[in-house]
């Protein structure tokens, strides 16, 4: 397999650095920035479409029995301030072809960023024989579960305004504003911003006869406000997590009012200051979407990835205590019957969200969790068929759940985590409505750090900001919060949700998984959920 990466860089004048990094040998002249430029051309003129059927061909010819081929250009943009400083603009192109092979029961995977028919071929004939030489280690045969062909389909995520369309001058304008308003807040001293941006036009055949051209974008504002103390014995950090990365595009980071949100978020930061410590105990936790968002990823998102249920993804953080399947299924209870989490590529920008996966296959929503019971797992084509029993248990043909994803042309795809989400519950009721009803508890708003274990069984969370909740009211701020949780303890403590109205999207660009290692974009909704008698320790003690 040749390169993975290139990246466009060149000097602005805001004093920032775009880069085109290319492996190919370098001489003195515009040999490498030409033949780059030369690969867009070819890209943007409709060749991926002749070039991947020229791929197809070129892998059945040679003895694959299925055969998928992905040409796709992926582009980042990053602009990063800190204070009244433009610290840094970089954007990254990276553009090519991956072959996928089926021979044998087995998998082989090339990928070249050449763009021409002898180069294309050349990689397809490289994935059947690396298929091949694959035989001798099979577990068990792939079988890839049905799915329909799409021929001439095309999806476009939900934005408005592409980011590359708007002048960078805008975008730092919208940075710099942000941080000056933080730094009016006395104590903060230092405050970052930075807009987080990615585009990926994605071209996809397979021998079904599937032919499929997506876009897709994706915006994150991050905002990070830091308060210190007169006597610098201590710091603390609020960032702008209510402001989530979304499958939107500039349309959403203006939605987002940075500028007018940023020195709410910096007043939060100093009043954390001269915050009361939280007295270890336990406590009935309100937590914000902000905030569980997260939970639901490390403790219903991964450990419900079929792969590590079944041992076969071990080496990116672990596998799964909802295994095995056979005694899990329709059986195990997670959490309380009002509980429903749903998988879906479907949601209006959400990050996970697509028209169809990296299989070819048009996702669906799917239930993980119904009724507080375990309900189903993530699935590519190739794993459906694992859970075939299941399927036949409940009178269903085999259909894979969309959820087939690789982080670049030149990556193999594998199983990745779609939206998962903790639906409202049948009452419309608001966090303020969980809140009146809490007695003695802590409300947590955004993301902290996190520690979970290999099998996703035992975790702590911290968050952002935290309120004390006496007698239905808050009652004050609180500092150096954290709760541990034992995952079904934790879910069956649930006991109270917020209803539709309160639902809201959280997220991260980078959910990591597989060796080598991949990232993929997913988000969570949930409602502000109310946990009784959580064990909350505190994270600022010196002993």
């Amino acid at each position: 397999m040749t390169d993975r990466r290139q990246f466009l860089k060149q000097t602005g004048a805001a004093g920032a650095a775009l880069a085109m990094v290319s492996a190919m040998p370098r001489s003195a002249d515009a040999a490498p920035l030409a033949a780059a430029s030369r690969e867009v051309e070819r890209f943007e003129s409709g060749a991926p479409k002749e070039l991947m059927m020229e791929a197809l061909n070129a892998a059945k010819s040679a003895g694959a029995s299925w055969a998928d081929a992905r040409i796709a250009r992926f582009r980042q943009n990053f602009v990063v301030t800190r204070e009244h400083q433009i610290v840094n603009v970089v954007d990254t192109d990276t553009l090519g072809c991956g072959v996928r092979a089926l021979v044998d029961g087995c998998w082989g995977f090339a990928a070249t960023r050449y763009l021409s028919t002898e180069n294309v071929t050349a990689a397809a004939r490289e994935a059947v024989a690396i298929a091949k030489a694959n035989r001798i280690a099979r577990d068990r045969p792939v079988e890839l579960a049905p799915a329909p062909a799409f021929p001439n389909a095309t999806w476009k995520s939900a934005y408005t305004t592409d980011p590359w369309d708007v002048p960078l001058e805008a975008k730092v304008d919208l940075l710099l504003k942000a941080n000056a308003e933080a730094l009016k807040v006395p104590k903060v001293k230092y405050v970052n911003s930075i807009l987080f941006f990615v585009k990926q036009d994605r071209n996809y055949a397979n021998t079904d006869g599937s032919v499929i051209t997506q876009t897709l974008i994706r915006s994150w504002p991050l905002f990070t406000a830091t308060a210190v103390a007169d006597d610098f014995s201590d710091f603390q950090n609020r960032q702008g997590v209510e402001a989530a990365p979304m499958g939107r595009g500039w349309e959403y980071v203006l939605q987002c009012d940075i500028p007018g949100n940023s020195r709410k978020w910096a007043e939060e930061a100093a009043q954390k200051l001269t915050a009361k410590p939280v007295d270890v105990g336990r406590y009935d936790l309100v937590l914000d979407p902000s905030n569980s968002w997260l939970t639901i990823h490390e403790s219903i998102g991964h450990p419900t990835e079929l792969d590590r249920a079944l041992g076969y993804e071990a080496n990116y953080a672990g596998t799964s205590f909802v295994s095995p399947p056979e005694d899990k299924l329709g059986k195990f209870r997670y959490g309380p019957d009002f509980m429903n989490i749903q998988g879906d590529r479907s949601q209006d920008g959400a990050i996970s969200t697509i028209g169809y996966d990296d299989d070819g296959v048009q996702p669906d929503d799917f239930l993980l969790i119904k009724d507080g019971i375990v309900n189903d797992y993530q699935t590519t084509r190739e794993q459906a068929s694992w859970l075939k029993w299941w399927y036949d248990k409940q009178g269903k043909p085999v259909r894979s759940h969309g959820c087939a994803y690789a982080d670049s042309w030149s990556s193999v795809s594998f199983q990745r985590m779609p939206n998962v989400s903790l639906l409202p519950g049948k009452e419309d009721k608001s966090q303020q409505d969980l809140i009146a009803a809490t007695d003695k508890g802590i409300l947590i708003i955004g993301d902290g750090s996190f520690s979970i274990d290999q099998q996703r069984f035992n975790a702590q969370f911290g968050g952002q900001v935290f309120y004390e909740i006496k007698g239905g009211k808050i009652a004050g701020m609180l500092k150096d919060v954290a709760y541990q949780i034992r995952t079904p303890d934790f879910w069956n403590s649930m006991d109270m949700i917020g209803g539709k109205s309160s639902y809201k999207l959280g997220g991260s660009f980078f959910d990591g998984k597989g060796q080598p290692g991949q990232v993929n974009g997913v988000s969570h909704g949930a409602v502000p959920s109310r946990f009784k008698q959580v064990n909350v320790i505190n994270t600022g003690r010196k002993s």
